[in-house]
């Protein structure tokens, strides 16, 4: 015996007679809850993202950077610390006497992530000028300036 006027399911779908036809009507989730669970999406997305993200990954210029301590007024206004003098050699890449490692650049601040002045923190002042960031977060009196291309 045929179901008149019955309801009918498919697959989570109504399916009404009406007549002679059959119309399919679709359940359209409520907007109210579709747009609170996006929203929410949306903020667990931003809470969730690094703290120490300030922008957008870049590169330093290649070329040699020299690195000092200020001096005092009796003496030389800059006291070189060879040792810390490093080459940007291309890409993330640097070389520091004998060894190389990589550094990332997020926004202005470029951490070298390997190699031997691993771990170590920089603040980009400008085109060329670095200096360096302290445990605590402070700005260090090490600075490093670009002195020129890279000398093979």
């Amino acid at each position: 015996m045929p179901r008149a006027l019955a309801e009918q399911t498919r697959a989570g779908k109504r399916v009404e007679k009406r007549g002679e036809h059959r119309y399919i009507v679709i359940r359209i989730p409520d907007m109210k809850q579709t747009n609170r669970f996006i929203l929410l999406a949306a903020l667990a997305t931003a809470t969730t993202a690094p703290a120490s993200a300030q922008g957008r990954l870049a590169l330093l210029d290649q070329g040699e950077y020299i690195c000092a301590l200020p001096g005092d007024a009796a003496g030389s206004a800059w006291l070189e610390q060879d040792a810390r003098d490093f080459t940007i050699i291309g890409g993330s890449s640097y070389r520091s006497g004998n060894s190389a490692g990589t550094y990332l650049m997020e926004g202005k601040q470029v951490t070298f992530t390997r190699g031997p002045m691993r771990g170590m923190k920089f603040m980009r002042l400008g085109s060329g000028i670095l200096q360096e960031v302290g445990s605590d977060g402070k700005l260090g009196r090490l600075r490093c300036h670009r002195s020129g291309p890279v000398k093979n």
